[in-house]
């Protein structure tokens, strides 16, 4: 019963001329070496390592993406920067609803309450900002830069930086003046509306020691997918009350440009010295987003259509509130990072194809009366109500910068709810059917879901010669999670699941009874080595062996035992080099994953969600990218990654909703074999002015969509496509004018694909079956022209 994921001549030209310059049709870490936050002449200084450091002195594969290109680029969502990042991959269903994924670590889990922890961690500024079914969505605005850090950060980043991590830096609170600016975007999507912006932001130093920032933003992004009208008539009430009364039409939410959001919010930051030595900086930062529609296209209809028979909408409200102390005792920096975070999803959701689709092929419709006996409409949707709070809280040490050996370790803890409710609703139906203490349930999920995390860290790093280090890490954890609640029918219903099945009374406010109490905690270590040889001042390469883990979790049915962690080995040889006085850069890294235990979630009996530590895989890739700058005021960068992603152990879901084994070799789903992308920009003056053309590409090849054989057919694979972006403008000392197009021929890219219910019974992307099917693919924008207006004062 839980709800599935809803998941060309011009173009080569491009390429040839862009990249022949380049001489690599592969960009998100080149994009860094123009970055401007906290550079310091060439140098691109980065805090990943949780130290002030040149980004071409780490031994890490690491993309930045500074404040100047984020807006270069147009960004103010995950979705806008994530494309430029070759070695990350993603799912969204929309708004909110982003699966991230780096070097092909993804196995297909569908993320919804009760699965697996994402296996990339996000933060914002030194807090964690990973709630457990997926990151905020962060309206990106006054940000210093993103940084994307490839491959298992265990040591550092611990639980759910199993693959990876992202990182948004905002700008903090200065001291040197008043100041701050002010954005406006008009903007047009082909086939659908208008949307526009608003943002600004003002920095106020409120004496010699002590600053404040605020930001603000409203934005309204158009809508492009079409609810077009449309019934359907349920074989079993047609039979009995005949066509009229079988018949449901979606007249009342047929509507043009059905997904349009609503999104506003701000950050407040300020900064105190107190005195030379320590700053304190706390910092509030909250968002509401109104989302109507859904974000899919429906198989079998027309270009950017839908056909769905419920509300749908959701309402997602958040706040964050951190403090970070920075100081010293001695010659050692002391940092403390706290937070506290609350989020609320409010949402409707259609479930009509799940009730057509069992009503069609198992005549389930004739289980739905009311209190008189007689047969009411199955139809079917989903009112939900999501409420999460976090808290984490690390302090850390680290010795001198400058010495031969330093190190850096610390402490950690994270406590993470989820208060679960999830409203299956069939209306009218008969009190001995519906869930005690609901107006008209067939189904209940009312949980609270907690996941701990704890840990001690450190990572310690030795010159042993001028030219030669070498690094150690190791992060001792212990996870402790838990669910406790009701999920289920009603007596009346079913004598083997929800109520028939509680051993307690209730737990969980607004449950009936409890059918869930489970608890599964474990401890150990993580470890990291890292050697690294510096030829001169502008290359190195080094080699690293690291380890990434995401902790265990609850299977809510009762036959299931607990999933166990899995892990991700990686061993991977890099290099970073800059060449002709910087004019030119060049890194990359092969790498090898051995992720072990493999989480696997899928739909099981019932539809619901079970996860198993159910095979191995193996990653073998390779990333690259290169900057250069061959004339004044142009510059040149591009990236690639391609992996090489199977399973080693077969996988056979034995679940008895599916007979087809995934066999060893097959490939992981979700992730391309091959990414890229390319970024030409040439600035030029014009009068008292700079003015620029820019222009990119972004290339995603196919995807599997489900590691079982079966599934992934009737889902069907996600085809590769290609974007290119073009803007131009000029700039003056206060005042900037700013034209782009997205997108700019107009292509269809489909990020997830997904089903209402199991794939066998919903999906059929062909009409192979009598009852058809119903499949979803989310889709990339279409065109989009805007022009953005700003000042700086």
């Amino acid at each position: 019963m839980i709800f599935a994921d809803v998941e060309e001549s011009c173009l080569r030209k491009f390429c040839v001329v862009l990249l022949g310059s380049t001489m690599l049709c592969t960009s998100g870490a080149a994009l860094a070496q123009a970055a401007e936050a906290e550079a310091y002449g060439d140098a691109i200084i980065v805090t990943a390592t949780k130290r002030a450091e040149n980004l071409q002195d780490i031994p890490l594969a690491i993309t930045a993406i500074g404040n100047k290109q984020l807006d270069e680029l147009q960004v103010t969502k995950f979705e806008d920067y994530v494309r430029y990042l070759p070695s990350v991959s993603y799912q969204t269903a929309g708004p909110g609803a982003a699966k991230v994924y780096f070097r092909g670590v993804a196995s297909g889990e569908n993320a919804n309450h009760s699965t697996s922890q994402p296996s990339v961690g996000v933060y914002l500024d030194e807090q964690p900002i990973t709630t457990i079914q997926g990151a905020l969505d962060v309206h990106l605005y006054d940000i210093a830069r993103v940084e994307a850090l490839a491959g298992p950060q265990g040591t550092l980043y611990g639980a759910s930086s199993e693959a990876g991590t992202i990182r948004i830096i905002t700008n903090k609170p200065d001291t040197s003046g008043f100041y701050g600016a002010a954005d406006v975007e008009v903007n047009t999507v082909a086939h659908g509306g208008e949307g526009y912006i608003g943002e600004g932001f003002v920095n106020a130093p409120l004496n010699d020691r002590i600053a404040l920032r605020v930001v603000g933003w409203y934005k309204k992004d158009a809508g492009y997918i079409d609810n077009i009208p449309g019934s359907l008539v349920f074989p079993s009430l047609e039979a009995d009350q005949g066509t009229a009364a079988a018949t449901l039409s979606n007249a009342p939410y047929a509507k043009n440009n059905y997904n349009d959001v609503e999104t506003y919010g701000g950050r407040a930051a300020l900064k105190i010295d107190l005195d030379d030595s320590w700053t304190v900086t706390p910092q509030i930062m909250g968002q509401k987003q109104n989302i109507n529609g859904s974000f899919a296209v429906e198989s079998g209809l027309g270009d950017l259509q839908t056909m769905q028979f419920n509300p749908e909408r959701q309402d997602d409200d958040w706040y964050q509130a951190a403090l970070t102390i920075e100081g010293k005792i001695g010659n050692w920096d002391v940092t403390y990072a706290g937070a506290y975070n609350k989020r609320k999803i409010t949402a409707q959701l259609d479930y009509a194809d799940y009730a057509y689709f069992y009503d069609a092929l198992f005549g389930s419709g004739a289980n739905f009366y009311d209190n008189n006996d007689d047969l009411v409409s199955p139809n079917q949707y989903i009112q939900s109500v999501d409420r999460f709070t976090k808290q984490s809280h690390e302090l850390r040490f680290a010795s001198p910068a400058d010495a031969r050996v330093r190190f850096i370790g610390g402490f950690f803890y994270q406590r993470q709810a989820h208060n679960i409710e999830q409203n299956y609703i069939v209306d009218n139906i008969a009190d001995s059917i519906t869930v005690p203490g609901t107006a008209s349930d067939i189904w209940l999920t009312k949980q609270l879901r907690v996941d701990r995390d704890y840990a001690a860290f450190g990572e310690i790093t030795a010159d042993v010669t001028e030219k030669f280090s070498v690094t150690l890490g190791t992060r001792i954890y212990k996870y402790d999670n838990s669910l406790v609640g009701f999920f289920g029918y009603s007596d009346g219903f079913s004598s083997g699941t929800g109520v028939a099945a509680c051993f307690a009374g209730p737990i969980v406010s607004g449950s009936p009874c409890t059918n869930v109490d489970k608890r599964t905690k474990n401890t150990d270590f993580l470890h990291k080595i890292s050697l690294t040889y510096k030829f001169d001042d502008d290359k190195l390469i080094y080699f690293t062996n690291s380890r990434g883990y995401r902790p265990g979790g609850i299977n809510r049915r009762g036959t299931l035992p607990p999933y166990q962690a899995d892990f991700i080995d990686n061993f991977e040889l890099g290099w970073k080099t800059s060449w002709l006085d910087h004019k030119v850069r060049f890194n990359g890294a092969i790498y090898q994953l051995n992720w072990s235990d493999v989480q696997l979630s899928f739909l099981g009996l019932s539809g619901l969600s079970e996860v198993r530590n159910a095979s191995d895989a193996r990653i073998r890739g390779v990333e690259a990218d290169v900057m250069i700058q061959p004339v004044t005021g142009l510059t040149l960068s591009s990236g690639m990654s391609y992996n090489d992603a199977k399973i080693t152990k077969q996988f056979c879901p034995d679940s008895g909703t599916s007979v087809d084994c995934a066999p060893s070799g097959t490939r992981l789903p979700i992730t391309a074999k091959f990414k890229a992308n390319a970024l030409g920009r040439y600035e030029f003056p014009v009068g008292g002015m700079k003015a620029h053309v820019q222009g990119s590409l972004v290339y995603e090849g196919k995807r599997t969509a489900d590691i079982r054989p079966i599934e992934n057919f009737l889902r069907g694979e996600l085809p590769a496509y290609t974007t290119v972006d073009m803007s131009t403008g000029v700039e003056g000392s206060r005042w900037s004018l700013e034209l782009y197009v997205r997108n700019l021929f107009d292509k269809r890219g489909y990020t997830s694909t997904g089903v209402q219910c199991l794939e066998t019974t919903c999906g059929d992307p062909d009409g192979l079956t009598a009852s058809g099917g119903k499949v979803y693919r989310s889709v990339t924008q279409p065109r989009t022209i805007g022009l953005k207006l700003g000042t700086k004062f």
